[in-house]
């Protein structure tokens, strides 16, 4: 409401610093004329140029003053006033080109607060946008094509009959991984896009999240049992109000990242809480810790730190977690510290 109450009144302050630019060109106008008036009779020229012999000279003294201040009024306005208007259309034409590395130097204009740290900003935006969509196309493409000629390859091989059944075994075992690897890929890439263009939260049910949180475990055992990692899941069982398909994405995919990140024989936590208007679950690993300046960005889409360029994945997964919170009303959010990462969602009881 203050933000939208500043806006209104700078925009009250454009209007009225227009319309007293009018009324000042009219007074001076005004003052000229009578100035030149009483000069006029003061040292007796024109002593007949009088309001009774000549009733239109006075007008048209008046509109030719009024004329010239106006057109030096306007060349003033268009130079002074107008140029940061101008800077900033020219600044907005080269970004609806594209060009997202446009910038403008600083620009004031009464009644508008850092304009043009605004537009700065909004380019800045933009061209982080751009990179991430860029790279997330390359990296996708390049994950994407990789286990298709990976298959490709391992099937050419198969149907030359020159292996052992061991080794189809083998291979056989790679196709699956990889034919897994498209499925996440592609199944990610459709949740997102849905769950974007979702505005309103629907099929919210009552539902055990306790049991959820173990489902979820169990269905990534073959991974946290490659790792060896040891699993600390002691909570009590708590009920929610939720869309539960939606829920099942965010736990699975922050267990999946955790698993993902935890050293080998590390430790992967799960806690949860409840008081009278929140449920709290915390997901933690020991790992890499995320730089305090990153916490934020993981969120954003196609974002990837450092750790996750060597890790499966396409910078999706937080995302989609942090969409679905939000459309249920909740917070997330990450922090690392003494060699824990830790992921918390807070969700309406």
């Amino acid at each position: 409401m203050k933000k939208r109450r500043r806006k209104l009144s700078e925009t009250n302050q454009l209007r009225l610093a227009f319309i007293f630019g009018v009324a000042a060109i009219l007074l001076i106008a005004i003052a000229l004329v009578t100035f030149m008036q009483y000069v006029f009779f003061e040292v007796g020229l024109f002593y007949t140029f009088t309001l009774e012999n000549s009733p239109f000279a006075w007008v048209v003294m008046f509109a030719t003053i009024s004329i010239i201040l106006g057109l030096g009024m306007t060349f003033i306005f268009e130079k002074v006033i107008l140029k940061p208007f101008y800077t900033l259309l020219d600044g907005l034409e080269s970004l609806s080109k594209g060009k997202f590395s446009t910038r403008i130097d600083s620009v004031k204009v009464a009644g508008v607060r850092g304009i043009s740290e605004k537009f700065n900003a909004l380019a800045e935006e933009l061209e982080n946008t751009e990179i991430l969509r860029s790279d997330f196309i390359n990296d996708f493409s390049h994950e994407f094509k990789t286990p298709i000629v990976s298959v490709r390859s391992l099937i050419t091989l198969m149907k030359n009959g020159n292996i052992s059944k061991e080794k189809q075994q083998q291979y056989l075992i790679i196709i699956e991984d990889e034919i897994d690897r498209l499925s996440v890929m592609t199944t990610n890439i459709l949740n997102l896009t849905k769950i974007e263009n979702q505005g309103i939260l629907t099929g919210q049910t009552q539902f055990n999240l306790s049991e959820q949180l173990r489902t979820c475990l169990l269905l990534l055992e073959k991974k946290w049992a490659k790792k060896s990692l040891q699993l600390d899941v002691d909570f009590d069982e708590y009920s929610v109000v939720a869309n539960e398909d939606m829920l099942k994405q965010i736990w699975f995919n922050l267990l999946d990242n955790a698993i993902k990140f935890a050293y080998k024989s590390g430790k992967i936590k799960i806690d949860v809480e409840k008081t009278e208007n929140k449920v709290v679950v915390c997901v933690a690993n020991e790992g890499p810790e995320i730089p305090k300046e990153e916490y934020d960005k993981i969120f954003q889409k196609f974002y990837q730190t450092k750790y996750a360029t060597k890790k499966d994945g396409n910078g999706i997964g937080l995302s989609i977690v942090k969409h679905i919170v939000d459309l249920h009303g909740g917070r997330v959010s990450a922090k690392s510290e003494d060699g824990w990462t830790f992921f918390t969602v807070e969700l309406p009881a």
